[in-house]
């Protein structure tokens, strides 16, 4: 499994999935290979791992398959695993997590995956000071109804000195939402997303890059940096935009601010 190309890894990971999530797994692959390289890239793989707000997403399994030792936390409560965003899919149920979810999760469990269901910004976040390598969260924070504050600072406190934090948010300012929303067609979600369900679970308040430097300040953590993807257009609709992407996200990764999808990456002070 060490010597197995990631992108082989992930595909294989995706077909153990239920077959109606078997597809969204697959068209999320590339983004999921970026997350995993980027880690590998900074801490290797030989890691105490936590996955934020993870969803039923394959990220943790892949990274438990890698040989990390890896948590994954959520409420398991939002209809959507990571790559798969309300937003994108309107119709689709919150039933999902109730059917599927449970499938999802034990075949994490199976692959040394362990499971915490939990709210993190309610119940807190109880790692022992220094006790992991890696804290992630990805497309995640945007859907938070109360502040990560408390959450970051606790994460920071539970990193090892030169631990890593990644926060990966769709960027609130990318370059189709500055010619879009002068036309009239910036909304962040739907009016049938906020209004019709009892409680919402959208996103709230997508972040920027100086939101993110804010955060890497507030949480005084050392080597910032800060990425850009453009993950929005390899699964956008429309094939020609999905066709031109691969060129345009090469030349915006030059610069963030004009992404669909930034990271912060940082470390805690040793």
């Amino acid at each position: 499994m060490e010597t197995a190309p990631i992108e082989e890894l992930l595909r294989d990971l995706a077909c153990k999935y239920p077959a109606a999530m078997v597809e969204g797994q697959l068209q999320d692959l590339p983004r999921v290979a970026f997350h995993i390289r980027l880690l590998e890239e900074r801490v290797g793989r030989r890691i105490r791992l936590c996955d934020l707000a993870s969803g039923v997403g394959f990220f943790p399994a892949a990274c438990a398959q890698l040989g990390m030792r890896v948590t994954m936390i959520d409420d398991f409560q939002h209809p959507f695993g990571a790559g798969q965003d309300a937003d994108k899919v309107p119709d689709a149920p919150d039933a999902v997590n109730q059917t599927i979810a449970e499938t999802v999760l034990e075949l994490h469990r199976s692959l040394g995956v362990e499971v915490l269901r939990k709210d993190v910004l309610v119940d807190g976040f109880d790692f022992p000071p220094g006790s992991l390598d890696v804290v992630t969260c990805f497309e995640s924070m945007e859907h938070f109804h109360h502040s990560p504050r408390r959450l970051f600072a606790a994460v920071r406190e539970a990193l090892v000195p030169g631990g890593l934090f990644v926060l990966g948010c769709p960027n609130a300012v990318n370059l189709r939402k500055r010619i879009t929303v002068p036309l009239g067609r910036g909304k962040w979600s739907e009016m049938i997303h906020w209004y019709e369900p009892e409680r919402f679970r959208g996103h709230v308040r997508e972040p920027d890059v100086d939101d993110l430097h804010y955060i890497a300040r507030d949480m005084a953590l050392s080597e910032v940096e800060i990425l850009g993807r453009n993950w929005a257009g390899y699964l956008n609709q429309r094939r020609w935009v999905r066709s031109i992407t691969p060129f345009v996200d090469r030349l915006l990764q030059l610069r963030p601010t004009l992404c669909s999808d930034i990271y912060l990456v940082g470390r805690r002070p040793t």
